[in-house]
């Protein structure tokens, strides 16, 4: 048998597994890294958060990854240097991370590494019959394997694409798995570039599971407090909290027909983009304050008109928060002012760091990948299957 197939067999065979989760979302804030040591699978996962580091992208990472974001025409040169060259930094950070924790490579089991998202395209945006759902990651998994000695699984969202889904939202596994809690129907609010959420039903049923893409989280935010003020996100809501929410600017943001969809349905920066806001603009005279004001109003409408839509008025949720959302005062204040009658917390009432989230749920599909047959939700686009391909260290 290959060595590495023996490694690989071994792991499977321990009471727990340490796996470290990696996340870059759309936000390019940073490489997320969550070092998890995990037992069972399916509804008996337990998960220890064992460390967990954000490294930021320096600017120089970032500047070389928005010459291809979420961008149709692009350089195909820059998009295959990339691919090796995100991976390397990756790498570098992870055995960084290891070193400040004082743990040996060799003590970790597995990686499981989300890539960075540089175009997400399902068939709602690109409208194009002949052709399917599509998303890309870049990050190549032979690399960060080779370059850390870890087993490393990558690329998990082409395999949820080729059994019927969008590639996106993967939190529902995770948040299954994880969160589920008989007696309590739970929300799992993520808002990160993009902002979504996973209904978690107290009875445990997975049929009843539902999770959806909802709009923009963060991204335009972010765009435009760079676009207006070079900073790289509206920190504490400085420059939103100085603004007049413009409604005929926020009709406008609401207009496109992504809003009109049935659920589940993902999207991402190619249609909330800064070009999208600027066309919304035409005509409406608006300040960059009242702009930032309007924008986190968009964010927050959206987000609580998809969940809304779903709930059952005369039922009780719990919410529980995650991602660069939560950090926002007034996004947060103006959801909770809109579903007053809803108890919203963070992820961290139940363990685990709203920052760390989304890292640890690709730790779980890792671990579910090597432990696990697939969680049947009973639902077109959310397909009973475990993801990833395996990547081994030379």
């Amino acid at each position: 048998m290959n060595s590495n197939l023996q490694r690989l067999f071994t792991i499977t065979q321990k009471p727990v597994r340490r796996i470290i989760g990696l996340m870059s979302g759309t936000s390019l804030d940073g490489l997320d890294v969550a070092l998890c040591a995990i037992s069972g699978s399916g509804m008996d996962t337990k998960v220890l958060l064992e460390q967990f580091e954000t490294v930021p992208y320096p600017i120089e990472v970032k500047d070389e990854i928005r010459k291809i974001f979420a961008k149709e025409t692009i350089s195909f040169q820059q998009l295959c240097l990339l691919n090796p060259w995100i991976a390397n930094h990756h790498a570098a950070w992870i055995l960084q991370c290891l070193q400040q924790w004082n743990i040996d490579p060799s003590a970790v089991d597995l990686i499981a590494s989300h890539g960075q998202t540089v175009y997400h395209s399902p068939k709602i945006l690109h409208q194009q019959a002949a052709f399917p759902n599509a998303t890309l990651q870049i990050g190549d998994g032979d690399h960060i394997a080779v370059k850390t000695g870890i087993i490393t699984l990558s690329d998990f969202r082409q395999k949820h694409i080729a059994a019927g889904g969008e590639g996106a939202p993967l939190a529902l596994y995770g948040d299954y798995c994880l969160f589920s809690q008989e007696g309590e129907d739970r929300i799992m609010l993520n808002m990160g570039g993009i902002a979504n959420f996973t209904f978690l039903p107290g009875s445990l049923d997975a049929n009843k599971v539902f999770v959806t893409d909802t709009g923009p989280g963060n991204t335009l935010l972010d765009a435009f407090a760079r676009h207006y003020f070079q900073k790289e996100y509206d920190e504490d809501a400085q420059f939103a909290k100085q603004g007049t929410v413009n409604e005929k600017l926020l009709a406008a943001l609401k207009e496109n027909s992504f809003f009109k969809e049935g659920f589940p349905r993902t999207t991402g920066p190619e249609l909330f983009s800064k070009e999208y806001v600027l066309k919304a603009q035409q005509g409406i005279e608006v300040n960059p304050f009242d702009v930032m004001a309007t924008l986190t109003q968009f964010s927050a409408d959206t987000i609580t008109d998809a969940l809304l839509s779903v709930l059952d008025a005369d039922r009780s949720y719990a919410v529980y928060m995650s991602g660069g959302g939560a950090h926002n005062p007034l996004l947060v204040g103006l959801i909770k002012a809109r579903m007053p009658h809803l108890r919203i917390n963070t992820t961290s009432e139940l363990g685990i760091a709203g920052d760390a989230k989304e890292a640890v749920l690709f730790a779980i599909l890792a671990n579910e990948a090597v432990m696990g047959e697939g969680i049947n939700f009973g639902k077109p686009g959310m397909p009973a299957i475990t993801m990833g391909k395996y990547s081994f260290p030379a």
